[in-house]
């Protein structure tokens, strides 16, 4: 391990260069924090698909296929929010480390960061692995070729189960995989992609539990978007036809308008890729066309909404004007360039992965290459401040749970923290450090932001936790159309509809957070008590028989 600290490193040119901060008319501030290339063990070209993920600790963390004090097969760094660079793990030991990791990194609720390799491991197909915070590395399990897949490029994520769910590119004979891991590390190949539907890229959790990606193979070569279950089954949302996009290897996003957001590196009606919606049902709309028009082209990365509601993208080159670019755009397509990696600027080139937001309201990211480093010009670790206020946040599978579920929040002020709210309601909470705290979701609690109080003010969280219903009871057993049935259960307030055998929909009361009445409706069959709210569906484990 070894740590590069800018202010320490950066010889006088660099410093003064560092300092230039790029602000337009609409109050964005781009800052080059680091230049990759000071050294000649760094980090180097950082490239698609370079997921970030915020630490516990408050830090960024992600991957390059190149550089490191190996020198050439790829690391594992930190990136504080000030700018210091630590190189966690270089890789060299193709066998046993696996080689060139391109995925980026996750984080998981054990506090820990999952990544895959594309080849190398014990078996040179590529590996899935672990690496703490600290630094210590390990491979928790190879790929083997035939059965499993090879050519990982995307980091495996979370479910709400505690299982870790990810894809491989393809194989010896295979078009690619949709896989479990356990938290042990076995793994288990729930779909194997057909030729037809071939290359899965990165997967996102879906607030419904489903899991939400593409390919960049069809029997057309350009690519679907599909809904994946945690079993295993696939749904086909879209094809892509070339003329609403093609080839679509950035990730996906599910915004707070419940839609997802993603981008494709070629087609649209400029044949350089396009900005998309769809729906979780599947229905598709293109948001904005690139072309080789100057206004940048050919998308790697996909968006990262921030908490003004807006998206934020990079593109990887603008021929004839700079070498990419970073750009605004909203959900009704309204697209904004916000900056531009010419030559003259000399702070950077060639985005290709995708921003953060950290909790601190800054975005963040890297380039390719550019940059002023003294061994070379290896690309940029970068600050995009749009002036937007700090928040707190919460892993996606913690997004979701039932009263009594201790979920974990990332942020910053949290040892002055006096007061932690679920929609309003009260709830305890234990403060592990100044960045990284626990809270227990209380009773009477309902769908909502989570706020955070402390000395200096109070943060909301950038998204909605659902607190899902409990169905304990309910009374009578059974009765025929018409009849009053008492419903007992935990967090019934959000009610929003009652179900009877086939979902036949029923009039119904909230009587309190416990209780809810129903009647019969015309029409309902015999089987289970359904209870619908704002954060999921409930279910009764018994039967209610309608008589005549």
């Amino acid at each position: 391990m070894h740590t590069n600290t800018p202010a320490r490193l950066y010889f006088i040119a660099s410093i003064l260069f560092a300092l230039l901060l790029a602000v337009s008319a609409q109050g964005q501030t781009y800052t080059d924090l680091y230049n990759l290339g000071e050294t000649d063990t760094d980090p180097l070209n950082p490239a698609w698909m370079g997921t970030f993920a915020q630490g516990r600790d408050g830090n960024l963390y992600s991957t390059t296929q190149a550089g490191g004090t190996n020198k050439v097969d790829g690391t594992i760094f930190r990136l504080t929010p000030s700018g210091d660079m630590t190189e966690l793990w270089s890789f060299g030991d193709i066998t046993h480390d696996g080689l060139k990791p391109n995925s980026g990194l996750t984080l998981a609720t054990d506090g820990n960061f999952y990544g895959t390799t594309p080849g190398g491991g014990s078996t040179g197909y590529g590996t899935i692995f672990r690496i703490t915070p600290a630094g210590n590395y390990t491979v928790v399990h190879s790929f083997v070729g035939t059965t499993e897949g090879s050519n990982a490029n995307t980091p495996p994520i979370q479910g709400f189960d505690g299982n870790l769910y990810g894809t491989t590119g393809n194989g010896v004979n295979i078009f690619g995989t949709f896989y479990k891991m356990t938290p042990s590390g076995a793994v288990t190949v729930l779909y194997k992609f057909p030729s037809n539907n071939r290359y899965p890229r990165g997967i996102v959790l879906g607030t419904d539990g489903n899991f939400y990606g593409t390919t960049v193979g069809t029997s057309t070569g350009l690519g679907t978007v599909f809904k994946m279950s945690p079993k295993g089954k696939i749904t086909i949302l879209h094809t892509f036809n070339g003329s609403d996009g093609a080839d679509p290897i950035g990730q996906l996003i599910q915004a707070n308008d419940g839609n997802f957001y993603g981008t494709t590196e070629k087609g649209g009606t400029g044949l350089y890729g396009v900005v998309y919606k769809i729906t979780p049902s599947g229905t598709f709309t293109v948001l904005h066309n690139f072309a080789n028009d100057g206004q940048g082209s050919q998308p790697l990365a996909g968006v990262v909404q921030a908490t003004d509601g807006k998206f934020y993208g990079t593109v990887s080159t603008n021929p004839g004007v700079s070498s990419g670019l970073l750009y605004q755009i909203t959900s009704t397509g309204v697209y904004t360039i916000l900056h531009e990696y010419t030559r003259a600027s000399n702070d950077g080139g060639s985005p290709q992965t995708a921003m953060i937001q950290h909790t601190g309201g800054i975005l963040f990211g890297d380039t390719e290459n550019g940059g002023t480093g003294a061994f070379c010009a290896c690309g940029v670790l970068y600050s995009l401040d749009l002036d937007l206020d700090p928040f707190v946040t919460f892993l996606p599978p913690d997004s979701q749970g039932k009263v009594g579920k201790t979920i974990g929040l990332l942020g910053q002020g949290f040892s002055g923290a006096t007061k932690v709210t679920f929609n309003g309601t009260a709830a305890s909470f234990n403060v592990v450090s100044d960045t990284y705290m626990t809270a227990t979701v209380p009773n009477g609690a309902g769908t909502g932001p989570i706020r955070v109080s402390t000395g200096g003010g109070t943060m909301v969280s950038n998204r909605k936790f659902q607190v899902t219903p409990q169905l304990l009871s309910f009374d009578p057993p059974n009765g025929p159309v018409g009849t009053q049935v008492t419903i007992t259960g935990v967090s019934l307030t959000q009610t929003l509809g009652v179900g009877f055998g086939d979902r036949t929909p029923a009039q119904f009361t909230v009587n309190s957070d416990t209780q809810v009445m129903a009647i019969v409706p015309d029409g309902a069959k015999t089987g289970p008590v359904g209870v619908e709210t704002k954060g999921g569906t409930a279910i009764s484990s018994g039967t209610f028989t309608v008589t005549q």
